[in-house]
């Protein structure tokens, strides 16, 4: 079943190719300028000229049927294929048939057949053909009325009755009118067959339409004609012939530049059309899906389809060269210009592949560097995959820049190659840090630190870059040729890669200012409430030596709390707000701090105080932390109570042994650290 599944697909594809290039041919053929050519090289009653509108019709009528022939079903359209072979069997017979009569005809001999070896073997020679293409006939037709084939087969009978040659002349015409008669009565038979078709079509595609939209109908029909592979399989074999002819028409092979020109010229003569444009489209796709499944398959082996990225599938770059094209007329262009242009085009494309790449290369490279794996040829693979695309793009920019005269829109395009290894310089810079700290086996100090130098440089350079295109094209804008699309291009360019850019990095390091600032502010804890406390950070499960202790009483490494900060300001264990009262002491002064008496997280019940000093907190300004204070923002109103907050039985048992829940779970205010 798979293998006649695969052969259906096969023939779904493969017979619906000749309706696309009878589409190309029909528009690349202009009926007007060829009957103009006519009228003008020769007499104005030349009588093809005078079948001008007949031509016109047929042209017309000629796109009908061809995108009949493509949207034909499968089994209908195998059937069609049937007759059509059925009938160039039947020409054939009738080649043989006549071209028998033929050789009689100049030898003259009108004796008995065996008595002449020739004429012997021309007889023999067209009875095998006739057998052939008689059988052939009846098993396409799925047929045993093999005399419905069989009048070609009446000169060679006739020969064997010694009938003169001139009769046999006749004879052979009566058999291609006999011929001619079968299959126009056939068609005269079946001519209501195309108008069922039609309507039993168009039945079906109303109610498809009322019951589920033109979207599922379009879908449908894209899904049964499988157009990516149909218009692939065109364009390739458009291309095919574009070569064979080239090379078929050239004695002499052509030399290593020439490859090159001949390449991009083929290319160009197979998309002066929109069928051919698509087909392009279609196969850059299918080419960069390929490129981008062997990146994945050198990485990870097998194991990449597995988890297989639905992200990568070769899409981008097809659009991106349909988008490109259309923009800039390419169909519309002469071959050399079109060769010229399709240069680009298709460096934009592949510096598109490679920027897929790394999408793909850079979380394997680094996992790979975080983990413990030690397998060299993993990590071989790797890092020369991170190297080809460090070097090839900025090869490929190099290249561009010695053919083409620079400006505004080249440094546009050569920008994408060299941001391209800006990032993989980036990734194999972080990857070698992980590889020094697994060599060391000790976490280096202010690891985080490191890759965040690393990473913000790298974002620096692309920025710098932006900034450069920018500033490059504001001057060529100014001092040059202005237009509208520059323009366009540039404030398009400066939103995106520029301000964008600027915040997005600005923030980034606010975040980080912050963290810092409230780390600074959180007190440190001692060498006996670490040794109360007796457990591991919460977030690198690793023994803590030294820890800050949060508002609501958690332990955790700085450094470790930093980093959770850098996403969002909550504890990570109570996810209570960390933005309370941080008021920064000295590591002796943390040690009498009660963590139970610093803040209350949302929704819990506030501690009752006194009359005196309930009075006395309304009237005291609230605490601001030194971040604050800089940023000049005030705490909400009522932020100045202390809250208690909650508890966990099991953590204050170690900390606090005399701890004791209140009935509704919180700590009680007199609860006190035995340290105290």
């Amino acid at each position: 079943m798979a293998m006649k599944a695969r052969v259906e697909a096969v023939l779904n594809v493969g017979l619906r190719i000749p309706s696309i290039m009878l589409l190309e041919v029909l528009y690349r053929w202009d009926v007007s300028s060829f009957f103009q050519k006519i009228q003008r090289s020769s007499l104005s009653n030349n009588p093809l000229f005078q079948y001008k509108y007949i031509a016109l019709y047929l042209h017309y009528v000629g796109y009908i049927l061809s995108l009949v022939l493509l949207t034909l079903p499968r089994q209908h359209l195998v059937q069609l294929y049937l007759y059509v072979l059925t009938a160039l069997l039947l020409f054939a017979g009738h080649q043989l048939s006549r071209d028998y009569v033929r050789g009689e005809l100049d030898s003259g001999y009108e004796g008995p057949l065996y008595l002449e070896p020739l004429s012997m073997n021309r007889f023999t020679t067209a009875l095998i053909g006739q057998v052939v293409v008689c059988t052939l006939c009846s098993c396409v037709m799925q047929t045993k009325q093999i005399w419905l084939f069989s009048a070609h087969l009446l000169p060679l009978v006739a020969r064997l009755c010694l009938v003169p040659l001139e009769t046999i002349v006749f004879i052979n015409r009566f058999a291609m009118i006999f011929t001619g008669l079968e299959v126009l009565y056939f068609i005269a038979s079946n001519l209501l067959v195309p108008y069922n078709l039609a309507k039993t079509a168009y039945r079906e595609l109303v109610q498809v339409v009322e019951v589920y939209g033109l979207l599922a109908l379009g879908m449908s029909l894209w899904n049964q004609l499988v157009l990516p592979v149909l218009f692939m399989c065109f364009w390739l074999v458009l291309f095919a012939l574009q070569i064979y002819t080239y090379f078929s028409t050239r004695d002499r092979p052509p030399s290593r530049e020439r490859l090159l020109f001949l390449f991009l010229t083929s290319i160009a003569e197979c998309c002066s059309t929109p069928y051919s444009l698509l087909g392009l489209v279609f196969t850059v796709s299918f080419v960069a899906l390929g490129v981008l499944t062997l990146c994945k398959f050198y990485l990870q082996g097998y194991r990449a389809f597995m988890n297989d990225n639905a992200v990568h599938r070769g899409m981008t770059e097809g659009i991106t060269l349909l988008i490109l094209a259309v923009q800039t007329g390419l169909i519309e262009l002469q071959v050399i210009h079109r060769a010229f242009l399709l240069s680009i085009i298709l460096f934009v494309v592949v510096a598109s592949i490679l920027q897929s790449m790394l999408e793909i290369a850079d979380p394997i490279v680094l996992a790979l560097g975080a983990s413990r794996d030690k397998s060299l040829w993993k990590h071989f693979r790797a890092v020369s995959l991170c190297l080809f695309l460090l070097v090839f793009p900025a090869y490929m920019a190099y290249m561009i820049c010695q053919f083409f005269r620079m400006d505004f829109w080249l440094l546009i395009i050569i920008s994408s190659s060299i941001l391209t290894s800006l990032q993989v310089l980036g990734t194999l810079l972080i990857y070698i840090l992980f590889m020094v700290e697994e060599i060391r086996k000790a976490p280096v100090e202010n690891m985080d630190e490191v890759i965040y130098c690393v990473n913000g440089t790298y974002r620096l350079l692309e920025f710098l870059v932006a900034v450069c295109v920018v500033a490059y094209g504001v001057s060529e804008t100014l001092f040059g040729e202005w237009t509208v699309m520059g323009s366009t291009i540039i404030l398009v360019h400066s939103y995106y890669n520029v301000w964008l850019r600027a915040q997005l990095g600005w923030q980034s390091f606010l975040l980080r200012r912050d963290a810092v600032h409230k780390i600074q502010n959180m007190p440190t804890a001692s060498a006996l409430q670490l040794q109360q406390h007796n457990d591991i950070c919460s977030i690198c499960f690793q023994d803590m030596k030294s820890a800050v202790i949060t508002p609501c009483g958690h332990f955790f490494h700085a450094g470790c709390l930093k980093k959770w900060l850098y996403v969002q300001e909550t504890c990570p264990l109570c996810h209570g707000q960390l933005k309370s009262q941080l008021q920064p002491t000295s590591s002796s002064g943390a040690a009498n701090q009660n963590p139970a008496e610093v803040g209350q997280e949302e929704g819990e019940p506030q501690v009752e105080l006194d009359p005196e000093e309930d009075t006395q907190a309304k009237n005291t300004p609230p605490m601001q932390t030194p971040a604050e204070r800089e940023l000049g923002t005030d705490l909400p109103s009522g932020s100045s109570k202390i809250q208690p907050k909650e508890c966990d039985p099991a953590a204050e048992s170690s900390t606090s042994p005399e701890a004791d829940l209140n009935d509704d779970g919180s700590c009680s205010t007199s609860d006190v650290h035995s340290s105290s």
